[in-house]
């Protein structure tokens, strides 16, 4: 048989011929060369040069601190790992590490941040942060911070109030909220930059990272996740982000069984914390009956929470007569788990004939959200007031969503309490009204609006009116958060009495101009120098010796949102109490022995 042409003319040289070649040899020789090229991952990594000392040194801590993170490198690969490093071989450290790399950033010498697929793959597990590797081959040696980020990664909620994450130092909680309303959104990111590892890129040409991923749901989810070391590092044309198809293992369902000192059934207090301090589920991606600006969640005996197999801190508690518990707890990789917890007190006021309360608790939660719901509802409330072994709390309605909230009102206590857990809705006057004269609580009210106002709308600018419209109800009331704008300024003090009681302009006091006039302390001590007069330096030194006892006479600065009229309503009888423990003791208490 006539041997068949294989290829009679060279591709692009239509004159030159190439020799005939048998088939079978043809393919032979194919069948060589194929076995003689080492198959190429589609997700290889390139393997730059880079001095293997400083490479070696970054791919061991970024082994210690995946161990760290529970996600340990094989052994076989820290053997691999550790001849590379010894030897300073930069191929072969990088050889080892790219295997379980997902997620490759090149920064070229612009500073341009473009990403492409690793070779790992993609799987997390619902409920942990799960460690994912970055390879960062650096053009540019930039040193600045790598970043991660995502569409769907942020906040579940929108609206919330500054002044609250302000107040309560968590700000970052605030930061890309979910606006546009997305439904999409599941994941928590972070870069891991706790010690071994360090904050900011090293300038190396190549070097690894550590960035931690949290999903709240299970399965095949779909997510973007963009790289960038600052605003405008991102590469054109979309570059900088990668769409990653993830497949996510299912957290446990842990049921909870959690009982009483006396063994009833009960609502508890938990924290669950990882080895990394991480709390779970994490508070941006919480909402109701979880309440985002709080570390702890309330469960009732027998709900469930859910958990990542590992080993978690559990605390467990019960408002403040009971113990704060500290317990290490093994989650097994089990569809279901159950975890008894049996909280304990440290005292029980009621057998003593005293009851626990709490008068002031925000309706919405204190640092609300507007979005998806004007904050939260009354059964959420309920298992706040459940959790923390409260035997009344009031609810109170204030400016922000007041038009949602005041539906929950009524004249009774809520119909969700039960024996010794009451409840009842009721007014703060804050963020409309009266606030600039004090925030005051309204407890026990029959009416919820001020007459002739509309809403939060049209109420008095001050608080006598409204205390007084309060008790005609029978209602108790008092100030909120006590002691601000009651701080004392000798400097201001002092000024405002020099301006008052000095009528004939000599800037000082005489006896006849302070005679029956309030003065911070004795007229013959604060005249250090014995010269009859008084002087605003004299006076400075006076308000200054006095500010710290209890009680004094120093006048406060009566700027802020605390009982700024408490000593012209406590007089007219309007005033029940005051409140206490949250802002400074001293002007706390002085205020309250001042209006008795």
């Amino acid at each position: 048989m006539k041997p068949t042409s294989f290829l009679a003319r060279a591709p692009g040289h239509p004159g030159r011929t190439l020799p005939n070649f048998n088939t079978l040899t043809v393919f032979w020789f194919l069948g060589l060369t194929l076995l003689l090229v080492k198959p190429v991952h589609p997700h290889a990594a390139e393997i730059p040069d880079v001095e293997g000392q400083p490479l070696a040194a970054n791919a061991l801590r970024v082994a210690q601190a995946l161990d760290f993170l529970g996600a340990p490198l094989s052994q076989p690969d820290l053997d691999r790992l550790d001849k590379s490093a010894r030897a300073r071989d930069a191929a072969g450290v990088q050889q080892v590490m790219d295997e379980h790399v997902l997620m490759i950033a090149e920064i070229n010498p612009e500073a341009r941040v473009k990403v492409s697929r690793g070779a790992a793959p993609a799987r997390l597990q619902q409920g942990a942060f799960e460690a994912i590797l970055i390879k960062v081959i650096n053009r540019s040696t930039s040193t600045r911070r790598l970043r991660i980020g995502s569409a769907q990664a942020g906040p579940s909620y929108a609206g919330v109030a500054r002044l609250s994450m302000e107040r309560q130092h968590q700000q970052p909680l605030r930061e890309n909220e979910n606006t546009a309303n997305r439904t999409d959104r599941f994941l928590e990111l972070l870069m891991f930059q706790d010690p071994p590892m360090t904050p900011n890129l090293s300038g190396l040409e190549v070097e690894y990272a550590i960035a931690l991923i949290y999903s709240s749901e299970d399965g095949k989810r779909e997510a973007t996740l963009e790289l960038n070391i600052g605003e405008g590092t991102q590469d054109l044309g979309f570059r900088a982000e990668l769409p990653i198809l993830f497949d996510i293992r299912r957290a446990v369902k842990v049921s909870l069984s959690v009982r009483d000192a006396d063994g009833r059934p009960t609502t508890g207090r938990l924290l669950f914390m990882d080895s990394a301090g991480h709390v779970h589920p994490p508070q941006a991606r919480r909402l109701a009956p979880d309440l985002f600006f709080q570390k702890q969640i309330y469960r009732h005996d027998g709900e469930v929470v859910w958990l990542p197999p590992g080993q978690f801190t559990m605390f467990s508690g019960r408002g403040p007569e009971y113990r704060w518990q500290e317990r290490v707890v093994e989650i097994p990789s089990n569809p279901e788990h159950r975890l008894a917890i049996r909280l304990q007190r440290w005292v029980d006021p009621r057998r003593y004939g005293f009851y626990s309360g709490d008068h002031h608790i925000h309706a919405a939660g204190c640092a609300h959200y507007e979005s998806p719901t004007q904050g939260v509802t009354a059964p959420d409330m309920f298992r706040q007031v459940s959790g923390e072994g409260l035997n009344v709390g009031c609810i109170l309605t204030w400016g922000p969503c007041f038009n949602f909230q005041k539906n929950f009102f009524a004249p009774q206590i809520d119909p969700i309490s039960q024996p010794f857990t009451l409840m009842k809705y009721d007014i703060e006057v804050s963020g409309f009204g009266s606030q600039a004269l004090g925030h005051v609580c309204l407890l026990n009210l029959k009416e919820q609006i001020y007459p002739g106002a509309d809403g939060s709308s049209g109420w008095p600018t001050w608080t006598t009116p409204v205390l007084r419209w309060a008790k005609q109800q029978g209602a108790v009331t008092g100030y909120a958060h006590s002691g601000s704008g009651l701080q004392v300024s000798p400097e201001a003090a002092a000024h405002r009495l020099i301006s008052g009681l000095d009528r004939d302009g000599t800037q000082s006091v005489s006896a006849a101009e302070s005679a029956g006039k309030l003065l911070p302390e004795p007229r013959e001590r604060i005249d250090t120098n014995r010269d009859g007069v008084l002087s605003e330096e004299e006076l400075r030194q006076s308000i200054n010796r006095v500010a710290d006892q209890l009680p004094n006479l120093a006048i406060p600065e009566l700027n802020s949102v605390g009982a700024q009229e408490i000593f012209v309503t406590t007089a007219l009888g309007l005033c029940d109490f005051i409140s206490t423990m949250d802002t400074a003791r001293l002007l706390e208490w002085n205020c309250w022995f001042s209006s008795i």
